[in-house]
C-alpha cells in the first residue's frame, strides 16, 4: 500500500519523471547545483543576520546602522539570482499545472522541451542587455557600501546565465526522454 503523501507530492511533480541528464553535462550540472544553492543559502543567510542586525540595532542602540538595508537588498537580488536556475533545473518554478498530468511520458517531455526552448530563447534576448545594464554599474559605486555598482548589476548576468545553462540541460533532458521513451522502474530519476 502506498503512501497517500507521497503518492500527491508524485502527483504534484509530473515533470521530475522526466530523467535526469547522465554523463559529464550532468555532473557539472550537479555541481552547479549545489555550488549555487550553497551561495544562495549563504546570501540567505546574510540577509536573514542582517535584518536581526537591523532591528536590533533600531529597538537598542540609540542610531540606526543605515547600511543594512542596503545590504539585505543586495543579499535578496543575489539570493534570488543564485537560485532561479535551480529552481528551473528542478522543476520548482510557479507554474499553473491544468495539463501535466493528463500527459503521457513522452508528452511531458515534449512540453519540457517546449518550455525550455522558449526559456532559453528568452534569456539568449536578455542575456547580451544584462550584460550591457551591468557595465552601467561600472563607474558606480552603491550610496552607504561604497561597493562598485556593476558586482550588484552582475546578478542579472548571473540570473540569465544560469536561466540559460539550465534551459538547456533541461531541452537536451526532454529530447532524451522523447527519444528513448519511459524508463524503466530501476532507471527512474
Amino acid at each position: 500500500m502506498s503512501d497517500p503523501a507521497q503518492e500527491i507530492q508524485e502527483s504534484l511533480e509530473v515533470l521530475n519523471r522526466v530523467p535526469r541528464l547522465k554523463g559529464p553535462l550532468g555532473r557539472l550540472a550537479d555541481v552547479l547545483d549545489k555550488t549555487l544553492l550553497s551561495l544562495a543559502v549563504m546570501a540567505l543567510l546574510g540577509l536573514s543576520l542582517t535584518v536581526l542586525l537591523q532591528v536590533a540595532s533600531r529597538l537598542f542602540l540609540p542610531f540606526t546602522l543605515a547600511w543594512t538595508e542596503e545590504l539585505t537588498r543586495y543579499l535578496f537580488i543575489y539570493m534570488v539570482s543564485l537560485g532561479a536556475g535551480v529552481v528551473l533545473h528542478r522543476h520548482r518554478n510557479v507554474n499553473v499545472e491544468l495539463f501535466h498530468g493528463a500527459l503521457g511520458f513522452r508528452g511531458r517531455a515534449a512540453y519540457l522541451m517546449l518550455i525550455s526552448i522558449l526559456t532559453a530563447g528568452f534569456t539568449l534576448i536578455v542575456l547580451p542587455e544584462a550584460w550591457k545594464y551591468a557595465q552601467i554599474g561600472a563607474f558606480q559605486t552603491s550610496p552607504t557600501l561604497r561597493i562598485p555598482m556593476i558586482y550588484i548589476f552582475l546578478s542579472s548576468v548571473v540570473l540569465f546565465a544560469s536561466l540559460f545553462f539550465y534551459s538547456v540541460i533541461c531541452t537536451l533532458e526532454g529530447f532524451i526522454a522523447l527519444v528513448r521513451g519511459e524508463p524503466l522502474d530501476h532507471e527512474a530519476c
